[in-house]
């Protein structure tokens, strides 16, 4: 698979064998930010270090760090400003933090990888998004308890709650389960927070990876960062078209269905569109392409009046585009999380790969300054190797990075025909890239030994335009936090597993076994 040899980004500092103090490191990778509602603090969460961060946004100083779970995620503040809620994605976990104390004042049991934890405007219940069960979690926030929980999509993962507080909006990183060689399907699940039931499911066609979402100000426009995969024609015909096209989606009371929109260009395309905002005077909407190392300027005003226009007619037009984004602004490596200042003149960007803060101001659509959240200094080999893995530029026409396909060092879901075996031919999943190392032979059939024989280093000459990976060229690879230790490359630490103590699978397992035993019957017969 093209994506295995993401794995295996090539680099320089890679000749030189990793000292034992490299491992030691620990480059805080912040993922995702929020604001305080007067605007004097912004909350950082450090997926790395397992560390919620607290900076003033006068000055720039971390003025707190705050111990959470294992590798946070998600965050948003409650309507009162009073609590900071973080999803700890390892530990199935979400911590309560009180902004008058800055600590942690309780730890909330959640599903199964919970991406984002929103609360509802009154502060009754807590909604978290858990990734590997596909749903949400309602949580009762006086007494701690999960009241139920609701299906999202498969890999539910970001929530954004609607202005007025009755509606809340979750997507999915994973397309549905589908038929073999079909288009890709999503959605976008819609909440009722009043009755606390899933009341629509906005269909979003050929569509996979669907991140964060944004409401406006009047509550009538939404926006959504989503892939656009075109994994149906051979990988190798990546120069006719892309391989994703990187886009928006715009829904809400305005609009019949979901309009996609591309964010790319003509010969140039701005990967793994991962964030968005838009400001409160509705003027300007922000969109993180973090493959790129850019944040994307749209005028909204024009992105409406072309969405009516053209609607779902340009939804593959690569000139579409030059309609309504204003400018690329140039940041660090790796942008995902942005929020806005309550005000809206500045835009907070978190440089996972940089552990820095680019602040922007947004009547300029330029950066004004940077904050340094204080991380290591030095760029290890393995750091060097993670940041490429979430950089498009190696790609033709900096279509996709790594990281566009192993979605968090995971996959994405999608079949792809890959060519070293014949156009065509051994269509292939893509695969979690966790725990890789020591689990060959590989492939579904077992017909590729080692690393150098698997489909993506194979495939990566199409791609990458450059030379081959073999045994003998030492490579880095990069990801999350590793216990084993490394060699020429770095075997990403599994999961802890989810299994209930004693062997015995709680009420959710159990369904999720059923719905597992009932598919395999059905494709049985």
């Amino acid at each position: 698979m093209i994506r295995l040899f993401s794995i295996f980004l090539l680099c320089a500092a890679a000749t030189a064998a990793t000292r034992p103090g490299d491992l030691l490191l620990k480059f805080l990778s912040p993922g995702e930010l929020a604001v305080s509602p007067d605007g004097r603090r912004l909350y950082v969460a450090c997926e790395n270090s397992d560390e919620l961060r607290v900076v003033d946004t006068t000055t720039g100083g971390v003025v707190k760090v705050i111990r959470v779970g294992h590798i946070p995620r998600g965050l948003s503040v409650s309507a009162n400003g009073r609590q900071v809620y973080i999803a700890n994605s390892w530990d199935d976990t979400v911590s309560v933090i009180d902004t008058q104390k800055l600590e942690t004042v309780a730890t909330l049991k959640a599903g199964f990888e919970p991406i984002s934890a929103v609360a509802d405007k009154k502060g009754e219940v807590l909604y978290v998004a858990n990734r590997l069960s596909s749903d949400i979690s309602v949580i009762d926030l006086r007494t701690g308890k999960e009241l139920k929980r609701l299906e999202g999509g498969r890999g539910a993962s970001y929530l954004a709650l609607s202005t007025d507080g009755t509606r809340l909006y979750c997507s999915h990183i994973y397309p549905a389960i589908n038929a073999r060689r079909g288009p890709p399907e999503s959605e976008i699940t819609v909440i009722n927070t009043i009755t606390r039931r899933v009341i629509d499911r906005i269909p979003l066609h050929n569509s996979a990876g669907v991140f964060h979402l944004a409401i406006a100000s009047d509550g009538q426009l939404g926006a959504a960062t989503v892939l656009r995969p075109r994994n149906l024609v051979p990988l190798a015909h990546v120069e006719h078209g892309g391989a994703f096209v990187n886009s928006i989606v715009l829904f809400g009371p305005g609009f019949e269905s979901a309009v996609p929109l591309p964010i790319d260009e003509l010969d140039r395309y701005f990967a793994l569109p991962f964030s968005t905002a838009i400001t409160p005077d509705r003027t300007k909407l922000f969109v993180s392409a973090a493959g790129s190392n850019t944040i994307t300027a749209i005028n909204v005003p024009a992105l409406l009046k072309f969405s009516r226009t053209h609607g779902k007619d340009a939804t593959n037009d690569l000139s579409a585009s030059s309609n309504y984004v204003i400018t690329r602004i140039p940041v660090g490596r790796n942008p995902r999380g942005i929020v806005l200042s309550p005000d809206g003149h500045r835009l907070y960007v978190a440089n996972r790969m940089d552990d820095t803060i680019s602040v922007l101001n947004t009547a300029t659509s330029k950066v004004a300054f940077n904050f340094d959240l204080g991380g290591p200094k030095t760029t290890t080999p393995l750091r060097r190797g993670e940041q490429l893995f979430n950089d498009a530029r190696f790609s033709f026409q900096g279509q996709f990075s790594c990281a566009s396909c192993h979605l968090d060092t995971t996959f994405d879901g999608l079949e792809w025909d890959l060519e070293p075996d014949g156009f065509g031919v051994d269509i292939v999943d893509n695969r979690s890239i966790e725990n890789l190392m020591g689990t060959q032979p590989y492939k579904w059939n077992g017909g590729n030994p080692d690393l150098p024989t698997e489909c993506g280093p194979r495939t990566e000459k199409y791609v990458f335009r450059r030379w081959h990976w073999s045994r003998d060229r030492p490579v880095v690879t990069c990801g999350y936090p590793a216990t084993s230790r490394c060699g020429l490359f770095r075997s990403l630490s599994a999961r802890r597993s989810r299994a209930v103590a004693g062997g015995n699978l709680d009420h959710f397992q159990s369904q999720g076994s059923a719905r597992r035993d009932q598919r395999s019957d059905e494709r049985m017969n």
